[in-house]
């Protein structure tokens, strides 16, 4: 992280004439007179900075890219030699390792019950175990869809994923939308978690961004930095809306994921009243549950301002689609993850709240580190570079993805149009680790792969063998509610009946296994027996091994089940507050395990 201070420390000490120019410079890029100086300074530092490290680390991409194998080797060679004086280290010898080929021939394939017994130790307070240095936190996996994890994450880490990710990121988004590069705010839908602590005295929670690791950043949001004390989602989330609606020049929205941003239009629309009636008497609402320390502070931001109240309430008077540009006329871009599971939400927000304006998914992450950079802002589906200087990577051909130490190829011999799991080797503690992630190759750039995110192993449905993928089910149902006239499908998720029998739910008993599905849909209502039907034909015409399962009677009809209103929202809050997970995490578990969420489920569902 060396050369982030650097250009903080250079741009603190310019000289006069730099000065001059600078002053300039910022008045140049200002968007409105209110703007403090000090504030569009920071502002100013920032964004030139980034898309200046953004401009040197997209040339070291490029470079990477034209000698994967190369970078490759380099990366991972790096890893053994920090790491070669470690307990893990000394047990697989990584100091006599000279080669990528020597790499996987002596070490085997990895989950996480490997490495759980060393983790223990690192949170215990012993030294060297997995890796040479000291973490900075430990990070939580969401368990949200699965088993929660804990992995050690590294200073270095978290620089790769800033520098390498990041910075490249804003490079080319700016790039292709010249007009993100001002001074206008970001409202960035985010939260503090709840932080454990290790024996050793280093914080347990979630390695997604958070307020308190962006401290540095805050100058750039419209949320204020009282706000994020509040630790609780819902009031949280109505302070956010209110001083990003109070805010008439917001540039961008941020938030990890789409279904964050939907979620926030979707508040929004509810308490647009109680929101307009706040930014009109300067005042926050009193039925919030804030503390009062909190709630002092920021009444002391808020002024009546019964201008900006009438240009919401109009805005939202000329209906709901393209209600974001009109609410914010200055907004450039949603910045959000709109892949896999979230692709659902991507589309609704691009058919509807925020129809004209650009939303980008620029990385693909995960708990373990950066993963694959988005370098073409403006093209759809979202389509990821695999970096070569985040991770060594290995792909395992999905035909062989149920062996335990399958053969693996590495990154540069991909082919284009096969799916593959990935394994990764990365700075942090995990060697040859099969993280359970999905993609389809479409393409390369130079020598690397370009990939399209499919789905998480175990997400899939799988009664009988036939394997039914996050990825395969959701282009299913898709089509299917194309097809009923009027209705719109706002979120989904699926059940083997195994596991509702487990939950004791006895009502929906089958004969046969099969496949249970719960659908909100927009208009909340009944669907005749035929369209319901309709699911389980169109999964036979694309699934040829779950059409010969249902042709033998192996396999019983599908169930579709319509939930009431809200049901979605309301299994996002019992998600959280029965994980470990947090709202910056959180994902919909498309194929339930756990009883208990089935349960919940079938607690919801519309009787016929």
């Amino acid at each position: 992280m060396g050369i982030i201070r650097q250009v903080f420390r250079g741009a603190a000490v310019v000289s006069a004439a730099g000065t001059g120019y600078l002053l300039f410079d910022v008045r140049n890029m200002k968007v409105y007179r209110d703007q403090p100086l000090n504030e569009a300074l920071k502002h100013y530092i920032s964004v030139k900075s980034l898309a200046f490290l953004g401009s040197i680390f997209l040339k070291k991409l490029e470079s990477a890219t034209s000698d994967v194998a190369r970078a490759q080797e380099d990366f991972l060679l790096k890893q053994l030699r920090d790491n070669a004086d470690t307990e893990y280290g000394r047990l697989y010898n990584f100091s006599a390792i000279k080669s990528a080929e020597e790499f996987v021939r002596v070490h085997p394939l990895t989950r996480y019950a490997d490495y759980k017994p060393y983790v223990q130790k690192m949170m215990a307070g012993e030294q060297s175990v997995l890796t040479k240095e000291k973490p900075v936190i430990f990070g939580v996996t969401s368990g949200t869809s699965g088993t929660e994890s804990i992995i050690p994450m590294l200073l270095k880490q978290r620089g790769v994923f800033f520098l390498n990710g990041v910075s490249v990121a804003f490079m080319c988004m700016s790039q292709a939308f010249p007009e993100v590069v001002c001074l206008s705010k970001i409202l960035k839908i985010f939260y503090n978690p709840a932080w454990r602590m290790s024996e050793a005295g280093i914080k347990i929670g979630p390695n997604s961004s958070s307020p308190s690791e962006s401290k540095k950043l805050l100058h750039m949001y419209s949320t204020p930095a009282p706000a994020f004390d509040i630790l609780s989602e819902p009031e949280a989330l109505y302070v956010h809306l209110l001083f990003g609606l109070k805010d008439r020049h917001l540039g961008m929205i941020e938030a990890n994921f789409a279904s964050l941003v939907f979620n926030a239009f979707q508040r929004l629309e509810e308490e647009v009243a109680n929101l307009v009636r706040d930014i009109e008497s300067g005042t926050l609402n009193s039925q919030l549950n804030v503390k009062p320390e909190i709630r002092e502070k920021l009444e002391k931001l808020l002024k009546p301002d019964p201008v900006r109240a009438q240009e919401i309430k109009k805005a939202f008077e000329e209906g709901l689609v393209g209600v974001a540009k009109r609410l914010w006329p200055k907004l450039q871009i949603i910045v959000c993850g709109d892949s896999g599971s979230f692709t659902l939400y991507g589309s609704k927000l691009r058919e509807t709240y925020c129809q004209g304006i650009p939303l980008y998914s620029p990385l693909y992450g995960a708990s373990e580190g950066l993963l694959g950079i988005n370098i073409w802002p403006e093209e759809l589906p979202s389509r990821y570079l695999l970096h070569p200087r985040a991770q060594f990577f290995e792909l395992i051909p999905v035909s062989h993805a149920d062996e335990d130490q399958p053969q693996t190829l590495l990154l540069h011999q991909a082919e284009k149009g096969e799916f593959y799991e990935l394994v990764i080797t990365n700075p942090s503690c995990q060697y040859r680790y099969r993280i359970g992630d999905v993609v389809k190759v479409v393409g390369y750039h130079n020598q690397c792969p370009i990939i399209e995110f499919m789905y998480r192993q175990g997400q899939f449905l799988n009664v009988r063998g036939e394997k039914t993928s996050e990825s395969l089910f959701y282009e299913v149902l898709r089509d299917t509610v194309a097809q009923w006239s009027g209705v719109k499908l706002l979120d989904y998720c699926c059940a083997e009946s195994i596991t509702v029998e487990d939950a004791g739910i006895k009502d929906y008993k089958s004969h046969l296994p099969c496949y249970h599905v719960f659908v909100e849909l927009e208009q909340a209502g009944q669907l005749s027996v035929n369209q319901r039907k309709m699911v389980d034909a169109t999964l036979c015409n694309k699934s040829y091994v779950y059409s010969s399962f249902r042709k033998k009677g192996s396999i019983g009809e599908m169930q579709v089940h319509i939930m009431q209103p809200g049901s979605f929202r309301e299994l996002r809050e019992f998600v959280i507050q029965n994980t470990t997970g947090s709202p910056n995490q959180f994902k919909v578990p498309r194929v339930l395990k756990r009883k208990d969420v089935v349960e919940f489920m079938f607690q919801r569902v519309v009787k016929n």
